[in-house]
């Protein structure tokens, strides 16, 4: 497979979590930041994550992703996205790219989106939910770098998705959208299981 990498965003603040870090609530007897390094790393591919520190707490839980520290994690999502894009190595053909709190991307899940991937001509791939609604991960290929690289505040690559229209890539149920932000998240996703 061509040198996709994949970028887990781990190095928000879980402001709304009043005061429990969600990456590491538990999630089938690990920590859920365990378990999507370990599905990312299950893929074959390299696995970055983005942490708030070398030293956070978190850090511990990566498995064998390589960490990528985020000292100006307090700006949002636009900080892990430029520190995570620019540490990766030379040969990286495309970035997929996905917040670590979301418990029901699969290995398999990560292995589709990769398997659209068509070379740096291709389009964005933005992951759906069965129903088309829009969600993550997104994977950009090379020539949209020098902009992940530059973007700023806690929009994500938005502005990037605006100008390079994604090909939707669907994954099963609501995969590519369910997030969990919150203590009621968490406890509603837990009873739906």
């Amino acid at each position: 497979m061509t040198a996709i990498a994949i970028l887990l965003l781990a190095a928000g603040a879980s402001s709304r979590m009043q005061g429990r870090d969600k990456l590491m609530e538990d999630v089938d007897g690990q920590p859920l930041l365990a378990l999507m390094c370990r599905r990312a790393a299950l893929t074959g591919l390299p696995v970055f994550v983005t942490l708030p520190s070398k030293a956070h707490p978190r850090a511990a839980a990566t498995g064998s992703a390589i960490p990528v520290p985020v000292p100006d994690a307090a700006e949002g999502m636009a900080a892990s996205i430029r520190r995570g894009t620019a540490a990766l190595p030379e040969q990286t053909k495309a970035v997929m790219i996905l917040p670590a709190d979301m418990p029901e991307v699969e290995t398999q899940d990560m292995l589709r989106l990769a398997a659209h991937f068509h070379g740096d001509g291709g389009p964005v791939l933005r992951a759906t939910a069965d129903d088309g609604t829009q969600g993550h991960p997104v994977l950009f290929p090379r020539r949209c770098f020098a902009a992940l690289k530059t973007l700023s505040g806690d929009q994500g690559a938005r502005s990037i998705l605006k100008s390079e229209p994604p090909q939707m890539v669907p994954l099963p149920k609501t995969h590519a959208l369910t997030d969990l932000d919150t203590p009621e998240d968490w406890a509603n996703w837990r009873n739906r299981r």
